[in-house]
């Protein structure tokens, strides 16, 4: 019995983590629409505008995680919706420096708006991938959201120099996205016969899945610091000569 109560508080410690874990990863973007939203706004409405765009924002999110649990239980959205986190994992690792320009408001309403309107377009990929690592428990996302959320917010500027100086932190969390992804692939109950086939699929799959994640973002980087060197090299030559 204490084993089992154990093994059950591990089960939900796990999910808890890799929920806070995804949000961390993913929500660094967001973090920067919010503050950019809120720059033209007096002070005193700046701390206003974040603290209630972030909670209808979290409100939003568990709503759409909530909507995203149920249509995974529709056949094969399971499959499909791990091939979008395969897809999302290795994207982080090939994205671009590019910036999202946010119109700032210079009232509170409007700034208000723009966060929520903003965090909704670019929260897909959060969203899916906290409904997959939730084992369908909407008490598990609005946890994970109500820790993470506000260390995002006021730690969003931390988050991000960390993640800049550190790359190996990106792909760690490029590969909590790949596992999350094999894990609702095989949660996909009408393949279940074929994942059988493979020997201990609980832990293959997901390492084949964080080991072509790291190798395609990792080529990806090398050949883009590799062109770089070389345009570089280029530009000197002709500025020399």
């Amino acid at each position: 019995m204490e084993l089992l109560f154990i093994d059950l508080n591990w089960d939900l410690l796990k999910a808890v983590l890799i929920i806070i874990g995804l949000d961390l990863i993913l929500g660094g973007d967001n973090a920067v629409v919010i503050a950019m939203a809120s720059r033209n706004l007096p002070k005193h409405h700046q701390n206003k505008a974040i603290v209630l765009g972030t909670s209808l924002a979290i409100l939003i999110r568990v709503s759409l995680a909530g909507i995203a649990i149920y249509l995974l239980t529709i056949p094969y959205v399971q499959l499909i919706g791990g091939l979008l986190l395969l897809y999302i994992a290795v994207k982080l690792l090939t994205q671009n420096d590019d910036h999202v320009e946010v119109e700032s408001s210079s009232t509170l309403i409007g700034a208000v708006k723009t966060i929520v309107i903003a965090d909704l377009i670019m929260s897909f990929d959060n969203v899916l991938a906290i409904a997959a690592a939730s084992n369908q428990n909407v008490v598990l996302i609005i946890f994970g959201l109500a820790v993470s959320v506000p260390i995002i917010i006021f730690g969003s500027k931390i988050i991000l120099m960390i993640m800049n100086k550190y790359p190996v932190i990106v792909y760690a969390g490029a590969s909590l996205i790949a596992y999350t992804s094999a894990e609702l692939i095989l949660k996909e109950e009408r393949l279940e016969s074929t994942f059988k086939l493979i020997p201990n699929e609980h832990f293959i799959l997901p390492l084949v899945f964080v080991m072509l994640v790291c190798l395609l973002g990792l080529s990806y980087n090398l050949n883009r610091l590799k062109n770089r060197t070389i345009k570089i090299r280029f530009f000197s030559f002709i500025l020399v000569y």
